[in-house]
């Protein structure tokens, strides 16, 4: 299932103005037929529609933007629907920056009518009429249809067809695993936000650069000081420019490899949220931390079990979890590492925890968009793999590669091989098919 996956909307998403009032009516759609038979998740009145319409359209800007080789297409975002809150999400063609538009419960004043994950559509037309939004005008939300259509022969069925590549649904599964391992490290109030956006490198940003606090000043720096936060592709910043005038504050997240870096904007009943790549020339998708947590297969019983005990948005609290379930921390620590990499979790950097949401997407295509994970069962099943030490704190193995063996140590949870993939990301993209598949017989 590692094709791109390809459905059509039955009609678009239209924002339409009904005795003085605009009307946003967001079509959805899902590979998974439960979600599409729901016909509404929330309707109801925006509290703040001018900041709501330019965030949207800031994620808009995320989804068809490509800082890669790839050639930039509109991704239609999606959406999770409960707990009173709408999240949307999304990344870019390039996969390269994940966006996502937390609305808290005052943010919205309506009826959450059911609770899920999908997709949704956002078009030009539409999008152009949120930029006519006016501070002063009124908005209702509906996603998904909140009253019957009657059709006929004489009406016509628009439908769009939308296409997601591998990588893009990858992505979304996988970079919920770094906001869960991001610290806070900045606070910038809106002053300070405004003079570091207007400090950003001029034109396509080559190397690395370095958000620091210096002489009572955050600034960018071409080289590393104490406390700096790491930004690949300082350029890409750029995309939050539409919402500095709205922001009230801002904080700047980082990893604990200092790969890669989180911003979040806030705006009182609402933050936007983007997470950065190491560079501009590499995305989410291909960072491979994911493969690490597959190793354990995950019981369908766990996945029936948080469906039918949890609802979009609401909050996974794993230590909880393991006391009312008599489920071992350590178990559960892995548990929330695996749900996360199969995109069940979420995780909100603002409120340091989960979130359950089921992607729209078969739980085998997700799986399935693993090759290294492939390669390692593969090499289990050929019986390639021979162990020649294993302690507690120590193994060693043999694998057979193409023509050669190659050599896997795993020390403690340092892990390393001889082959051509270790030596040259060193572990930074994940754990190469060798490590993976001893990883998944000791």
């Amino acid at each position: 299932m590692s094709e791109d996956l390809e459905y059509g909307y039955k009609n678009i998403s239209v924002l339409q103005k009904e005795r003085g009032v605009n009307k946003v009516v967001l079509e959805h759609q899902a590979e998974i037929e439960d979600v599409n038979n729901i016909p509404c998740f929330f309707w109801g009145s925006l509290v703040d529609p001018y900041l709501t319409a330019k965030c949207w359209t800031t994620i808009a800007k995320v989804v068809r933007s490509s800082f890669g080789p790839i050639p930039a297409h509109l991704r239609d975002p999606i959406i999770s629907a409960g707990a009173e809150r709408l999240r949307f999400e999304g990344f870019s063609s390039c996969n390269g920056v994940y966006v996502r538009l937390d609305m808290k419960p005052e943010s919205v004043d309506g009826e959450f009518i059911a609770s899920g994950t999908t997709n949704v559509d956002f078009n030009e037309p539409m999008l152009n009429a949120l930029n006519a939004i006016q501070r002063s005008e009124k908005v209702v939300l509906a996603v998904g249809q909140n009253d019957v259509r009657i059709a006929t022969e004489k009406k016509k069925v628009i439908e769009k067809k939308i296409t997601l590549p591998p990588r893009w649904i990858k992505g979304l599964a996988s970079v919920q695993l770094y906001l869960a391992d991001m610290q806070k490290v900045f606070d910038l109030n809106k002053l300070q936000t405004i003079q570091l956006f207007q400090a950003i490198p001029k034109g396509v940003a080559k190397g690395d650069f370095y958000i620091t606090y210096r002489a009572g000043k955050f600034m960018f720096s071409p080289w590393a000081l104490g406390g700096s936060v790491r930004i690949g592709g300082a350029h890409r910043l750029r995309l939050l420019d539409g919402l500095l005038p709205l922001v009230d504050s801002l904080e700047i997240y980082q990893s604990a490899d200092q790969e890669t870096c989180a911003l979040v904007a806030n705006f009182g009943k609402m933050n936007l949220m983007m997470a950065f790549s190491p560079n501009a020339a590499r995305g989410f998708s291909g960072e491979g931390k994911v493969l690490e947590n597959m190793v354990e297969q995950l019981p369908d019983g766990y996945i029936y079990g948080l469906n039918s005990l949890l609802k979009a948005n609401e909050v996974f609290d794993p230590t909880l979890l393991s006391i009312e379930n008599d489920v071992a921390f350590s178990t559960m620590d892995t548990l929330t590492a695996s749900l996360s990499s199969m995109g069940l979790l979420g995780f909100d950097l603002r409120e340091n925890q989960h979130f359950y949401r089921r992607l729209p997407f078969k739980t085998e295509r997700i799986v399935s968009l693993n090759p290294r994970l492939k390669n390692a069962k593969k090499l289990i099943d050929n019986e390639d793999i021979e162990i020649l030490q294993q302690r507690p704190d120590y193994v060693e193995a043999k694998v057979k590669g193409a023509g050669v063996f190659h050599k896997v140590v795993i020390v403690n949870d340092n892990a390393r091989c001889t082959c051509e993939w270790y030596t040259s990301y060193q572990g930074k993209r994940g754990v190469c098919k060798h490590i993976l598949a001893v990883k998944m017989i000791i």
